[in-house]
């Protein structure tokens, strides 16, 4: 569709007199961008160094502009399928109160200045990593992966998995083996939180014609596949305590939020139902909260008593 054509069809829409302020903000997915946000700035603060308070705070600015910047981009692409599934319908693009045009324009621009703002600022390691971020889910992931293969999440997690390592490159201008542990949680996190998504929004999936796991592989295949994810999750998350990132008290902490992915999980794999499916959804999300802020919160005790 032009983009004559689709400012045509905004225009007649009813009531429309153009995106607002809170159009906008809805185009940079501000729920994914808190994540971000918090992910980015648990890399920074665990990293060993300092930085001045306001390059901190630009810093992680940037970061998560850049996640606004690379969601914009995906709205605009995926207007097509946002405007079949109920859960996407209502995005400013198949709303009709903003024309692809005004997104894209606005997901290059920020994306930009993301980049550009970062390596100023801290280093352009991190801005170099977080221009790969931003490519990597405008392009592998929602141009390629999502439409192509049922392995859409597991793949393109790797974005949504970077925030931390950006956050530690730019406060020590380089990267170890502790944000690799951190990508790895999100890496591994990312596909059974989405595939528990997926189990209650199938119909929605297969009416855009996303392959997503459930649609390609079914129900069980995809409940047996959270199992197991969550199985490989749970020891990854307890590592930082064995590699002196974080103490035993963390580690015990882990364990137990790992204990309760696996055990949900394995009751939704064990009854055959989907009906638990949305509340592990919601549980994965308070899980991975919950991960970092104990290594937060475990750092800053640690320096406290020491």
């Amino acid at each position: 569709m032009s983009v004559t054509s689709d400012h045509q069809i905004a225009s007649t829409a009813d009531g429309f007199n153009g995106p607002s302020v809170g159009d906008f903000w809805a185009l940079l997915k501000p729920r994914v961008m808190s994540l971000v946000i918090f992910t980015g700035f648990a890399g920074m603060y665990l990293a060993p160094g300092t930085l001045h308070p306001l390059v901190f705070g630009i810093s992680l600015f940037a970061i998560a502009a850049g996640a606004g910047a690379s969601g914009a981009i995906n709205q605009w692409y995926d207007r097509d399928i946002d405007a079949v599934m109920s859960r996407t319908k209502n995005r400013p693009i198949p709303a009709g109160v903003m024309i692809p045009a005004e997104a894209l324009t606005l997901g290059l621009v920020i994306s930009a200045f993301s980049v550009l703002l970062l390596g100023l600022a801290a280093n352009w390691l991190a801005a170099g990593l977080l221009a790969f971020t931003i490519f990597f889910y405008a392009v592998i992931y929602t141009v390629w992966l999502k439409r192509s293969t049922p392995q859409n999440i597991v793949i393109g997690g790797a974005a949504g998995a970077l925030p931390p390592v950006i956050g530690w490159a730019a406060v020590t201008g380089g990267i170890s083996i502790e944000p690799i542990l951190l990508f790895a949680i999100i890496f591994i996190w990312t596909p059974p939180h989405f595939w528990a998504l997926a189990l209650v929004k199938n119909d929605d999936y297969k009416a855009a014609g996303v392959p997503m796991l459930p649609v390609v592989a079914g129900d069980d295949e995809t409940r047996k596949q959270i199992l197991i994810y969550a199985v490989l999750l749970a020891p990854v998350a307890v590592m930082p305590s064995f590699i002196g990132m974080a103490s035993w008290i963390y580690g015990a902490f882990a364990a137990g939020a790992g204990a309760i992915f696996i055990a949900m999980s394995w009751h939704i794999w064990a009854s055959k139902s989907n009906v638990l499916a949305m509340r592990l959804f919601a549980y994965s999300i308070v899980y991975l909260f919950l991960i970092f802020l104990g290594l937060v919160v475990d750092q800053f005790v640690t320096g406290l008593v020491l």
